[in-house]
């Protein structure tokens, strides 16, 4: 798994899972976070992994529009 990505367990049960991961704008990081409905870590990863590309593309959209909350670009499914 690249260190990049981190999936963290959401503590409300019935959330899903969350997927953190970091994305590299030349010398500027930014932390996001992607919400999914899947029950478990693998299929959260799995979907993460399928759509990576979109979801770097939109984090990238709302960086550029400033839609950061507390320091994190928030995501959901597509």
């Amino acid at each position: 798994m690249p260190k990049s990505i981190r999936i963290a367990s959401e503590t409300e049960a019935g959330k899903g899972q969350m997927i953190s991961f970091v994305l590299a704008i030349g010398s500027v990081r930014q932390v996001c976070r992607l919400q999914t409905t899947f029950p478990t870590q693998n299929q959260a990863f799995s979907y993460f992994h399928k759509h990576r590309n979109a979801f770097e593309r939109i984090a990238r959209e709302r960086l550029a529009l400033g839609e950061i909350e507390d320091g994190v670009i928030q995501l959901t499914m597509l």
